[in-house]
C-alpha cells in the first residue's frame, strides 16, 4: 500500500487514516521510526503489558528483586 501525506512547515505528519488502520494505530499509540538507508519504516511499538503471561515463571522466581534478577542472569552469561 503506497499512501501520501504532505509535511507540515513545523515538520509534522498526519498519518493517513488507511495506514493507521492498516497498523492497528489509535490515540494514544506510540509508533517508531527506523531509517534505513534514504527511507523511514514507521511501525506501532507493541505494549509490553501485552505480553503478560507469556513467559511461564516457576512459583519460585516470582516476586524476585529486578536486582537480583538482573544479576543471577549476568551471572549465567558469565558477564559481571
Amino acid at each position: 500500500m503506497d499512501v501520501a501525506a504532505r509535511v507540515t512547515s513545523k515538520g509534522q505528519v498526519t498519518i493517513p487514516k488507511a495506514v493507521r488502520d492498516a497498523l492497528g494505530i489509535a490515540e494514544g499509540d506510540e509508533i517508531v521510526f527506523r531509517v534505513e538507508q534514504h527511507r523511514a519504516v514507521l511501525a506501532r511499538t507493541p505494549n509490553l503489558l501485552d505480553l503478560a503471561g507469556a513467559v511461564v515463571v516457576p512459583a519460585s522466581r516470582r516476586g524476585a528483586a529486578w536486582d537480583e534478577v538482573r544479576t543471577a542472569t549476568r551471572r549465567a552469561r558469565g558477564a559481571r
